[in-house]
């Protein structure tokens, strides 16, 4: 039975994987998420810091571009354990940065940091995932490491904030507060590091691969043949615009919760917005996608993408509903906002199931690489934008807006190839 033999590299798989996934998440959270919120409270205005967060995305969207260095140079657990040293001196950077007079742009090329360290330890982690457990351990263990990657977004939208909002009443001081956070979760990253670089193990396969010429030409091979795909305009135009609506809402949903009703906004503290993010909005979206995994396999992608392209877009009403009434009581927003984050758990399987379809054949990796990569991107760009829409019109008008995004999304479904067996647990 996997959980109880160790991996063909010698060291337990319970002892790593937990807390590798987990080291994981932590980083992304804390850049695409934690960060906005950070700002908000720090007076940065919803302009600057929907364009500037979501150029974060960068990394993410470049990472198949640099993913051939991670095989060329060194060994993937080196690549591992080094990328976590340098995001908790990124973490550190940000801690020191916040209480001087030019602290968001010193604070932003500390995020840049992280974000590409953050980028290229999921390249090396989930590389060296493959390369230290037998066949039976991946599958046995990818249920685990996507909990424990659950656990650090619920980490840093739920405990992190949390701990900010009671540090900010505490010391009376929002800067002071969120340095003291970012030394906290900056000394842990370390730990983790050292952690890993002693309890990871040493597979005999993990070992730098091929030649620069040879990766080279790899490299464009592997481009070429994506985009030689059937209808490859077709699914990169499924790829860019499925999430249209939702990322833009995204960057703005936190500074939404945070403005005070005079500006259009909900007037809740830093404490409250992290209580019902990590203990509501991030146990709906993990209800969400499980149930959305488990329907999609009984009847297959094709037969559920419809109810899942109304899910992740339908839902996001609620931030009309909260915006048109401005409600007080708690129980509402999060009640409003876990409806939102279990139909986008439950949309996005469709569109992560239909990147793997995208991705199918020799290439597979790699193609899912830049697949996520065009991911990414949907993400990245409307998001640039979307803080100078909602200064431009209010809230309300903008979560309007929002919504109107959604149609492209479900317009371009209608047209993506998809086979209906796909997804479909076979008899």
């Amino acid at each position: 039975m996997p959980p109880a033999t160790p991996s063909h590299s010698g060291r337990h798989p319970w002892w790593w994987i937990p807390s590798l996934y987990f080291t994981e998440g932590l980083p992304y959270v804390l850049v695409m998420t934690v960060s906005v919120v950070m700002y908000k409270r720090l007076g940065i205005d919803n302009t600057q810091i929907a364009f500037y967060t979501s150029l974060l995305y960068l990394p993410w969207v470049i990472k198949p571009i640099w993913s051939p260095v991670v095989d060329l140079v060194r060994t993937k657990r080196w690549w591992t354990v080094a990328m976590q040293l340098t995001i908790a001196l990124g973490l550190l950077g940000v801690a020191l940065s916040l209480p001087l007079g030019g602290f968001f742009a010193i604070s932003l090329g500390f995020f840049w940091l992280m974000a590409i360290s953050s980028a290229t330890h999921d390249i090396a982690a989930d590389g060296f995932y493959m390369l230290a457990l037998r066949d039976d351990q991946q599958a046995f263990f990818v249920g685990i490491r996507s909990t424990f990657y659950r656990l650090a977004m619920m980490s840093g939208e739920g405990a992190i904030l949390i701990l900010a909002g009671w540090l900010e009443v505490r010391t009376g001081d929002n800067a002071t507060a969120w340095s003291v956070v970012f030394l906290a979760v900056a000394a842990v990253m370390a730990l983790m590091a050292i952690y890993h670089g002693f309890i990871l193990p040493r597979p005999d396969s993990d070992q730098p691969t091929g030649t620069r010429a040879g990766l080279i030409k790899s490299f464009l091979d592997t481009f070429g043949s994506f985009f030689r795909k059937p209808q490859i305009g077709i699914i990169l135009a499924f790829i860019l615009l499925y999430r249209l609506g939702e990322s833009q809402l995204i960057k703005l949903a936190g500074p939404f919760l945070l403005d005070p009703a005079e500006k259009g906004g909900l007037g809740l503290d830093t404490a409250t917005v992290g209580w019902i993010n990590g203990f509501v909005g991030v146990p709906g979206l993990v209800l969400g996608g499980i149930l959305g995994g488990v329907l999609a396999s009984r009847h297959g992608l094709k037969y559920w993408i419809w109810w899942m392209v109304a899910a992740i877009n339908l839902p996001n009403l609620a931030y009309v509903f909260l915006a048109w009434l401005q409600p007080e009581q708690i129980w509402i927003v999060a009640s409003a906002i876990g409806i939102e984050k279990f139909g986008y758990g439950f949309g996005f399987t469709a569109f992560m199931l239909y990147l793997i379809y995208v991705a199918r054949g020799p290439q597979q990796t790699s193609h899912y690489a830049i697949a996520t990569g065009f991911m990414a991107l949907g993400m990245m760009l409307p998001g640039m934008v979307s803080g100078w829409i909602q200064a431009q019109i209010g809230y309300l008008p903008f979560f309007i807006w929002v919504m109107i995004a959604t149609l492209p999304g479900f317009v371009i479904t209608a047209f993506i190839p998809l086979d209906a067996a796909f997804g479909k647990k076979k008899a």
